[in-house]
């Protein structure tokens, strides 16, 4: 017998009927293990290793997987195709104990084609994935169970902290701050257009007396302006530049209801 595990259990029927034969396909009702509930489990001074727990309601999943596995010749692992179900299949790969004999498939669609092409090219897991998996847990049970209880305390009940939002709120608030303490400076700036051989072109004064120098009021910049009408100066570097202005992305429904609205006058009805 060989054993498929995938994630949902309405799908682990529908597997079944497709490989049929010599297959038993089970589901393992997403992760069979997890951080624990009521405290941190994670060891900040063990590089961060996390501590997993399996939980009431899995026992018996994984107890009938057990069962099933230790009769299977051969295991695949047919988890989701992304981090999460990278991650599901290694919790179940060292849960189950199953690492000689379980190998990791994965199909984007629930149909015969495509699972059978999948049992024919089996790989390793992609520990990768796993870490990224890992690493992205980790940081939600830092912030969140170290964070949440604080803004419950100040601000209000029921509130928790994201690993995204929470950084992405300081990184506002520090440029909010910035914005406020601000203190606009006023100056001018005193250019000429000279005539050249081919073409005209704009000079800006950076320099005065070998110094550089920009106005910071009106009565500098007239001062200056009185000079350079009366005495020579000179160019002293020509800066060419090339821009490369590249195609916009192809439309997605919201840019193109947008750019409708706002260029035709269109209500989203009528876009659509």
């Amino acid at each position: 017998m060989e054993l498929v595990i995938v994630e949902s259990p309405s799908k682990a029927k529908t597997i079944e009927k497709y490989l049929g034969g010599s297959y038993r396909v089970s589901a393992s009702g997403g992760h069979i293990r997890d951080l624990p509930e009521k405290r941190l489990g994670v060891d900040i001074d063990n590089n961060y290793e996390p501590n997993y727990t399996i939980s009431a309601d899995k026992k018996t999943t994984i107890k009938k997987l057990k069962d099933m596995s230790d009769k299977a010749e051969k295991i695949y692992l047919a988890t989701d195709p992304d981090r999460e179900g990278e991650a599901i299949s290694w919790h179940l790969q060292e849960v189950l104990g199953i690492k000689n004999k379980a190998v990791r498939i994965e199909f984007n669609e629930i149909s015969a084609p495509a699972i059978k092409k999948a049992i024919a090219n089996p790989r390793d897991i992609n520990y990768n994935l796993v870490d990224s998996q890992q690493a992205r847990r980790v940081m939600d049970r830092l912030v969140g169970y170290k964070l949440s209880p604080f803004l419950c305390k100040k601000i209000k009940d029921g509130l928790s902290a994201g690993r995204v939002q929470s950084v992405t709120l300081k990184l506002v608030v520090d440029r909010e701050r910035e914005i406020e303490a601000f203190i606009p400076q006023e100056y001018w700036t005193v250019s000429a257009l000279y005539k050249g051989e081919k073409v005209d072109f704009k000079g800006l004064l950076t320099d005065k007396n070998g110094k550089k120098f920009k106005p910071s009021n009106k009565e500098e910049s007239d001062e200056v302006l009185n000079v350079l009408k009366t005495n020579p100066h000179i160019v002293k570097e020509v800066k060419r530049t090339v821009q490369s202005v590249h195609a916009l992305p192809p439309f997605t429904t919201s840019t193109l209801q947008q750019d409708a609205t706002s260029k035709l006058n269109l209500t989203s009805p009528q876009v659509m």
